[in-house]
């Protein structure tokens, strides 16, 4: 597996997803509970057997590099690493101008371990992927590229780079986020777009990023620049996502392939919908292909109290994931992911909601459709995500689909 080296794309600064990124970047933002998004990706390759992982960060990278550092520590005497790579400026006075010029700016990494090929992943999205299947499928079209797709309704498809093939999988297609998006042929109502994950063979890559980097008119992007100017010459092949398999020992079947953006704080709230469902579409207990989280050191398992049935006091949670260190203490969750050392006091009713690290939810408070960032303590009787004018006023973020989020520290005696 040594020939393989994984550059995860890490720099990103999530703009959509704040107020969640106005701190963190976009690959750190916590995700069910225990996990960061960047976990994701990492578990991937991992579990695939790839452990040569450099990790591209930028805007707001302290809390992913920390991160990294503390819960990404492989076998060094074996030349297995996660490696936290900040911008260093090593090709100019720029930061990283777009995903293949991050690549440029590090082309050194690659010479030095000097890979016959190289993925080029995205470091905050949602799934689970054998990568080593796409890497096998590489080598048997022997491609100088290959990206891995995903279908799409079509109404969705102008947030991606939307791919035409033929019928062996060759690229003779591409169009950045068209506006008008093509469809699969014969499928009116979908298309084939790309998961922005890529495996280079090592010289197109960089010979690749090398010409990008001399052209001045180019906004040095993969799906902008990079992939429309190598597939009519080069062999660029597509990985049908659809085919990757993930085993489950314990249900002796296979886990449904499952990718999610979640670039926008409507799909980062949808994603954590998705894993509360009796039969979630992503599978975080499947012991054959773990998502490595990294849960609060010295917190205490999740606790449950007061069953007073007389006075409806009932510390219970249904349908949601609880994570160490919760109390539930006379409230009510319903159709919620609590972080670790959340606390949801008496006659308090949670449901639909998010509630990140060490938040505490005071008594007769009632949420719904809210996204809570770290360390905020909500006062008694306040009621969120029922008056929008109300949350509005109070200085929260409201999406159009009526998700609150409250940012990280805020301090309702200040207003702030």
């Amino acid at each position: 597996m040594s020939k393989a080296l994984v550059m995860i794309l890490a720099g990103g600064q999530g703009k959509r997803l704040e107020p969640l990124t106005l701190d963190r970047a976009k690959p750190a933002v916590p995700f069910a509970g225990t996990y960061r998004i960047i976990d994701f990706v990492l578990s991937n390759f991992v579990n695939s057997g790839f452990m040569q992982i450099k990790v591209l960060t930028q805007f707001m990278s302290n809390s992913l590099n920390q991160h990294i550092a503390r819960n990404w520590s492989l076998a060094q005497i074996f030349n297995q690493y996660v490696d936290s790579v900040p911008a260093q400026m090593r090709t100019g006075n720029n930061w990283y101008l777009g995903s293949a010029d991050a690549i440029f700016q590090n082309l050194n990494l690659i010479k030095d371990e000097r890979p016959k090929d190289v993925f080029v992943f995205s470091g905050d999205h949602i799934y689970k992927m054998d990568t080593y299947q796409m890497y096998s499928y590489h080598q048997i079209k022997d491609a100088d590229m290959t990206i891995a797709a995903i279908p799409v309704p079509i109404e969705e498809a102008s947030a991606f780079g939307v791919i035409e093939i033929d019928k062996d999988y060759r690229m003779i297609g591409f169009e950045e986020k068209p506006a008008k998006p093509k469809c699969i042929p014969g499928k009116p109502d979908t298309a084939l777009v790309s998961m922005g994950n890529y495996l280079f063979k090592t010289e197109i890559l960089v010979n690749a990023v090398t010409e990008d980097a001399k052209d001045e008119s180019s906004v040095h992007d993969f799906g902008k620049n990079v992939i429309p100017a190598l597939y009519p010459y080069k062999k660029v092949y597509v990985y049908d996502f659809l085919k990757n398999s993930i085993y489950m020992p314990e249900e002796d079947d296979y886990e449904k392939p499952y990718w999610r953006d979640v670039g926008t704080i409507k799909s980062y709230f949808e994603a954590h919908l998705d894993l509360v469902s009796v039969s979630p579409s992503i599978n975080l207990y499947n012991r054959n292909w773990p998502i490595f989280g990294f849960p609060e050191v010295n917190m205490p398992p999740a606790k449950f109290v007061f069953a007073d049935n007389k006075n409806k006091r009932l510390g219970v949670a249904t349908d949601s994931i609880i994570s160490e260190g919760c109390i539930i203490s006379g409230g009510n969750v319903n159709l919620s992911i609590l972080s670790p050392g959340v606390r949801v006091n008496s006659y308090a009713a949670v449901k639909k909601s998010v509630l990140l690290n060490n938040v505490s939810v005071g008594r007769y408070c009632e949420l719904k459709n809210v996204i809570v960032d770290k360390n905020v303590s909500i006062p008694p009787d306040t009621k969120i995500g029922f008056d929008r004018k109300k949350d509005v006023e109070r200085g929260f973020t409201v999406t159009e689909d009526g998700i609150v989020v409250i940012p990280k520290d805020f301090s309702f005696e200040e207003g702030r």
